[in-house]
Protein backbone atom coordinates (compact mmCIF):
# COMPACT_ATOMS: atom_id res chain seq x y z
CA UNK A 1 0.00 0.00 0.00
CA UNK A 2 1.56 3.46 -1.17
CA UNK A 3 1.37 6.04 2.04
CA UNK A 4 2.69 9.29 0.89
CA UNK A 5 5.41 10.48 -1.96
CA UNK A 6 8.74 10.62 -0.34
CA UNK A 7 10.33 12.79 -3.40
CA UNK A 8 10.18 13.94 -6.57
CA UNK A 9 13.44 13.27 -8.74
CA UNK A 10 13.90 16.28 -11.24
CA UNK A 11 17.49 15.90 -13.86
CA UNK A 12 19.75 18.80 -14.29
CA UNK A 13 22.80 19.15 -16.00
CA UNK A 14 26.13 19.08 -14.78
CA UNK A 15 27.83 21.67 -12.75
CA UNK A 16 24.26 23.52 -12.59
CA UNK A 17 24.43 22.84 -8.89
CA UNK A 18 25.12 26.51 -7.81
CA UNK A 19 21.98 28.17 -9.87
CA UNK A 20 20.14 25.07 -8.89
CA UNK A 21 20.78 26.32 -5.08
CA UNK A 22 20.24 29.60 -5.82
CA UNK A 23 16.74 29.13 -7.31
CA UNK A 24 15.65 26.28 -4.39
CA UNK A 25 16.67 27.96 -1.70
CA UNK A 26 17.35 31.80 -2.76
CA UNK A 27 14.03 31.96 -4.75
CA UNK A 28 11.70 29.00 -3.75
CA UNK A 29 12.89 29.78 0.32
CA UNK A 30 13.15 25.35 0.49
CA UNK A 31 15.95 24.03 2.95
CA UNK A 32 18.95 22.29 1.34
CA UNK A 33 18.91 18.89 2.50
CA UNK A 34 22.60 17.33 2.90
CA UNK A 35 22.77 13.98 0.70
CA UNK A 36 24.54 10.42 2.03
CA UNK A 37 27.99 10.99 0.72
CA UNK A 38 28.05 8.02 -1.43
CA UNK A 39 25.40 9.90 -3.06
CA UNK A 40 26.73 13.12 -2.72
CA UNK A 41 29.74 11.73 -5.29
CA UNK A 42 27.41 12.00 -7.97
CA UNK A 43 26.54 15.36 -7.72
CA UNK A 44 22.97 16.97 -8.18
CA UNK A 45 21.29 18.51 -4.59
CA UNK A 46 18.40 17.78 -2.81
CA UNK A 47 16.09 20.26 -0.87
CA UNK A 48 13.20 20.18 2.03
CA UNK A 49 10.24 22.40 2.25
CA UNK A 50 8.00 20.92 5.59
CA UNK A 51 7.50 17.17 4.11
CA UNK A 52 7.92 18.04 1.21
CA UNK A 53 11.62 17.36 -0.47
CA UNK A 54 12.57 17.71 -4.25
CA UNK A 55 16.16 15.68 -5.43
CA UNK A 56 17.79 17.34 -8.23
CA UNK A 57 19.54 14.51 -9.81
CA UNK A 58 22.83 14.93 -12.18
CA UNK A 59 21.82 13.36 -16.29
CA UNK A 60 24.72 13.99 -18.77
CA UNK A 61 22.17 14.13 -21.99
CA UNK A 62 19.77 16.21 -20.10
CA UNK A 63 16.82 17.70 -21.41
CA UNK A 64 14.13 19.56 -19.45
CA UNK A 65 10.50 17.50 -19.47
CA UNK A 66 7.63 20.30 -20.99
CA UNK A 67 4.78 18.67 -19.91
CA UNK A 68 6.37 16.63 -16.62
CA UNK A 69 6.24 18.96 -13.41
CA UNK A 70 5.71 18.32 -9.78
CA UNK A 71 3.04 20.21 -7.91
CA UNK A 72 4.04 22.01 -5.04
CA UNK A 73 0.69 23.09 -3.33
CA UNK A 74 1.58 26.41 -1.66
CA UNK A 75 -0.24 28.77 1.23
CA UNK A 76 -0.61 32.47 0.17
CA UNK A 77 -0.26 31.89 -3.58
CA UNK A 78 -0.51 35.73 -4.75
CA UNK A 79 2.20 36.50 -2.10
CA UNK A 80 4.08 33.48 -2.57
CA UNK A 81 4.08 34.29 -6.37
CA UNK A 82 5.23 38.61 -5.91
CA UNK A 83 8.00 36.97 -4.25
CA UNK A 84 9.50 34.54 -7.06
CA UNK A 85 8.85 37.46 -9.29
CA UNK A 86 10.45 39.97 -7.07
CA UNK A 87 13.53 37.06 -7.28
CA UNK A 88 13.16 37.08 -11.02
CA UNK A 89 11.55 33.94 -11.51
CA UNK A 90 9.34 33.85 -14.42
CA UNK A 91 5.72 32.72 -13.41
CA UNK A 92 2.83 32.18 -15.51
CA UNK A 93 -0.71 32.26 -14.16
CA UNK A 94 -2.65 29.59 -15.16
CA UNK A 95 -6.72 29.80 -13.97
CA UNK A 96 -8.09 26.83 -15.74
CA UNK A 97 -8.45 23.86 -12.64
CA UNK A 98 -11.54 24.57 -11.41
CA UNK A 99 -11.18 25.31 -7.73
CA UNK A 100 -7.36 26.11 -7.45
CA UNK A 101 -5.24 29.27 -7.90
CA UNK A 102 -2.21 28.40 -9.66
CA UNK A 103 0.83 29.36 -11.63
CA UNK A 104 3.83 27.54 -13.29
CA UNK A 105 7.61 28.59 -12.87
CA UNK A 106 10.88 27.42 -14.27
CA UNK A 107 14.20 26.73 -12.34
CA UNK A 108 16.99 28.01 -13.60
CA UNK A 109 17.80 24.38 -15.83
CA UNK A 110 14.42 24.50 -17.56
CA UNK A 111 12.85 21.74 -15.13
CA UNK A 112 8.59 22.92 -14.75
CA UNK A 113 7.05 23.30 -11.38
CA UNK A 114 3.17 23.85 -10.62
CA UNK A 115 2.29 25.63 -7.34
CA UNK A 116 -1.20 25.66 -6.35
CA UNK A 117 -3.62 26.64 -3.78
CA UNK A 118 -7.30 25.67 -3.29
CA UNK A 119 -9.73 28.01 -3.76
CA UNK A 120 -12.25 28.19 -1.18
CA UNK A 121 -15.44 29.02 -0.50
CA UNK A 122 -16.50 28.72 -4.72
Amino acid sequence: MITAVDHVQLAAPPGSEDRLRTYYAGVLGMTEVPKPPALAAKGGCWFRAGPVELHLGIEDDFRAAKKAHPGLRVEGIVTYGARLEARGAQVEWDETLPGHRRFYSYDPVGNRLEFLEPVTGV
